[in-house]
């Protein structure tokens, strides 16, 4: 698959794609909504960071308990049935004199529900699209939500100013139910990937056996921690600017906007996969100067030029699907997209916590600081895990040809 046009031929791509779209416009514009709501209410930057990224902390939950059924349920139906509960949920949120706890039980809630939808979409883009073809297609679903990111954050800062923030949130309500609309008409009917039923004990099995791979898991670690940390810097753009917010999230999304174009479609596979550490490294990097508390404009700038960075996950991703057998690809992205998201939840709180000993800037330099700690950790652990591969492969070498039991060696 060479082009944005081989995708969009391929059957069910499109639906799939604009459901997408139409739940990333939901949930920035919610996201941004509940955000400022809190923020008004409380003036307190831990609240506003967990609110917007609340649902992310219950990730966790559902990647110990739910996750088996990515693979075991109809995706279509699946779909479906997570928009309209997302719709009802910020429908909810939006009602006068809700509660606080109230409102935070309903965002741990959709954070659970959540946690199935991930591996249930990437997984059947993984089986929508050839196996060459996952790359660019999960490039362009990056750019998508780069640009409904883009749309969301200029249209919910506006929205919020001029209208309310709980208008807003009936917008984004709106939203999600276009979005199971979308994948109710478009989506055809499939039947689960595997067979079986799902629960507790097969979610822990697999994920076991996900986790037993070294390379499986340091690729896990290196898609969740670094991304996460910085995640918890965005998580402080409405405390550090909160009449500005809505421009700092748009640059941060043009910036990925930019880094997923280039990652998915314009760099050759040989120099994409050396690029996966450097563009951590820009992830973070431009965060260390926010202690210096810089002007909003050179703030957003610097926030776009880090959010290139995020680009880096598409190169951890193709590597998790060479090293995943497909029959577990929807549980194997779905283990992905709950630990990067629980990740960037509990970033988030830590993020308001420190901001709120110290103060916004200085909090989003600690975290960005904490990302490159992360980044080089995990890169020296990589490399003494290859040297000892290499090392044994010396050793099978000189001992003679290692062969799998009951076959051949193969010859090259």
């Amino acid at each position: 698959m060479r082009s944005y046009s081989d995708l969009f031929r391929t059957r069910e791509f499109t639906p799939l794609f604009l459901t997408s779209a139409l739940q990333t416009a939901a949930a920035t514009l919610g996201g941004l909504a509940l955000g400022t709501l809190v923020y008004r209410a409380t003036d307190s930057p831990l609240l506003s960071a967990v609110s917007m990224f609340g649902p992310q902390l219950a990730q966790v939950v559902g990647a110990t308990t739910l996750l088996s059924a990515a693979d075991r349920l109809p995706p279509r139906a699946t779909m479906t049935g997570i928009a309209c509960v997302f719709a009802v949920g910020t429908a909810a949120m939006a009602a006068p004199g809700l509660p606080l706890g109230a409102v935070f039980a309903l965002i741990l809630l959709l954070g659970l529900v959540q946690s199935v939808g991930g591996g249930v979409r990437w997984g059947l883009l993984n089986d929508i699209l050839s196996k060459d073809g996952y790359l660019l297609g999960r490039s362009t679903f990056n750019m998508m939500s780069g640009i409904m990111q883009i749309g969301g954050y200029a249209t919910g800062g506006v929205l919020v100013t001029v209208l309310s923030p709980r208008t807003a949130l009936l917008i984004a309500s709106a939203l999600y139910l276009a979005a199971a609309a979308a994948a109710g008409l478009g989506l055809t009917r499939r039947t689960p990937r595997a067979a079986g039923r799902p629960s507790i004990a097969q979610t822990w099995r697999t994920n076991a056996l996900l986790w037993s791979s070294r390379p499986r898991r340091t690729t896990y670690l290196l898609l969740w921690v670094p991304n996460g940390l910085v995640v918890g810097c965005e998580s402080l753009y409405v405390s550090y600017a909160p009449d500005r917010a809505g421009a700092l999230f748009a640059c941060a999304a043009l910036g990925m906007f930019v880094g997923d174009v280039t990652t998915g479609r314009l760099l050759p596979p040989s120099l994409r996969r050396r690029l996966g550490i450097p563009f951590l490294v820009l992830l973070a990097t431009p965060y260390l100067f926010f202690a210096l508390r810089p002007a909003v404009p050179v703030a957003a700038v610097c926030a776009a030029l880090a959010s290139v960075g995020f680009a880096a996950s598409l190169v951890q991703q193709e590597r998790l699907m060479s090293l995943t057998p497909q029959e577990l690809s929807g549980h194997a992205l779905g283990l992905h997209s709950a630990g990067m998201l629980t990740m960037q939840g509990v970033s988030a709180a830590l993020a308001g916590s420190l901001a709120q000993l110290t103060s916004p800037g200085l909090a989003m330099t600690s975290m960005a600081a904490a990302s490159l700690l992360a980044t080089l950790a995990l890169t020296v652990g990589a490399g003494a895990a290859d040297t000892a591969g290499a090392a044994r492969t010396a050793a099978g070498s000189v001992a003679g040809p290692v062969r799998e039991p009951g076959r051949a060696a193969r010859q090259d």
